[in-house]
């Protein structure tokens, strides 16, 4: 992440907080992390950012869309591969998550989860 105010831009691997709102049926709602798969590039042209989001619910323990993870407390935390979103981050106001970037592992795990969904 850029270090001066002002030229932040979500970069690939990154994760972020992003507010989900407004939300409708089984999406996912408030504020959350989120995996950023799109490039700096393509979220500094367009504004928006692709990603997958993340949640420490216990109740992925058995979701086999869930990619988990140490996240930076120590905590568990799981990538949601089921549930892919395109976002205007700066009108959501997106900034820096304390995991910061994840592992290529966790980052490869999570491409591939999604990647058993969408058979590219």
């Amino acid at each position: 992440m850029a270090a001066l105010q002002g030229t932040w831009a979500p970069e690939r691997g990154d994760t972020i907080w992003i507010d989900f709102d407004p939300q409708a049926g089984r999406e996912m709602k408030s504020e959350h992390p989120m995996l950023v798969l799109s490039t700096r590039a393509f979220n500094e042209k367009t504004g928006l950012v692709m990603g997958l989001p993340m949640t420490h619910s216990e109740m992925n323990a058995s979701n086999p869309f869930a990619v988990d993870f140490l996240g930076p407390k120590k905590e568990k935390c799981y990538v949601l591969t089921h549930i892919v979103c395109t976002l205007d981050w700066r009108a959501r106001g997106a900034r820096g998550y304390p995991a910061g970037k994840v592992s290529a592992h966790v980052f490869a795990d999570a491409c591939e989860g999604l990647q058993s969904i969408l058979q590219l």
